[in-house]
């Protein structure tokens, strides 16, 4: 597996909050979850690397 990269995220507390149920009722952690949502995000704009591109991206 893939090293995950670190970083600090500023975050509304109203939102963080939101997101913590959220992810609450889909059995994630916070971290995980928004992980998620961006991961989609990106899948839907089309701008997920292809399966070659990630081998090499992971590196």
């Amino acid at each position: 597996m893939a090293k995950k990269k670190n970083f600090p995220l500023r975050i509304d507390p109203k939102l963080y909050e939101t997101l913590e149920v959220w992810a609450t009722d889909e059995f994630r952690s916070v971290n995980s979850h928004i992980e998620y949502l961006l991961r989609e995000s990106v899948k839907k704009a089309g701008r997920l690397p292809s399966k070659q591109d990630k081998g090499e991206a992971e590196e």
